[in-house]
């Protein structure tokens, strides 16, 4: 069928461009946050109450775990928290704070052997104009980075291509976690 010589509308057209259909993180980029409150509200005092695989559990310690980011940066993003609903670090007793170092330091190891990151990125962000999004449940940041792993995508479009599924993730970890 021969193209009509003046087309005003190119509705249809394909573009090129491929889509990555993420519908979940909505309620994360319109700005939904977990209620602050301890207990079922709190995400980091639900997730170990739960099973591993369904609440996320990389690993269980004695006073901290170590859950995977809802919202992961890279795949392996995971966080340690403190069983306890606390939200500063300096709230930590020592035995919590020895535990979260030891499951900080666990946790990179874990991701070295598993995926073989580059590079890493620690970080807790206490208050909100500190960018913390549950503010009244201390957690720490373990980012695993490649070189190459930050594109326009998340610039350009708020939209970061995560090529593992978090439970495969979770269980590869795991499998990983130093004894």
């Amino acid at each position: 069928m021969p193209e009509p010589e003046d087309v005003a509308d190119f509705t249809g057209e394909p573009d090129g461009f491929e889509r990555l259909w993420t519908p979940h993180r909505m309620v994360y980029i319109q700005g939904e946050r977990p209620a602050e409150d301890a207990g079922d509200n709190c995400p980091f005092c639900a997730a170990p109450t739960k099973g591993d695989a369904e609440g996320l559990v990389v690993h269980r310690g004695e006073h901290c775990y170590v859950v995977m980011n809802l919202f992961p940066y890279n795949p392996g993003h995971v966080l340690v928290c403190p069983y306890r609903h606390v939200p500063l670090y300096v709230d930590l007793t020592d035995d919590e704070t020895a535990e979260f170092t030891s499951l900080t330091k666990a946790a990179i190891r874990a991701l070295e052997a598993a995926s073989a990151p580059m590079g890493f990125n620690l970080g807790m962000n206490q208050g909100a104009v500190a960018g913390a999004g549950v503010t009244a449940h201390l957690h720490q940041h373990v980012v695993p980075r490649w070189g190459g792993d930050s594109n326009f995508l998340p610039i350009v479009a708020r939209t970061k291509a995560l090529p593992m599924l978090l439970e495969d993730v979770r269980s590869r970890l795991a499998e990983h976690w130093p004894a």
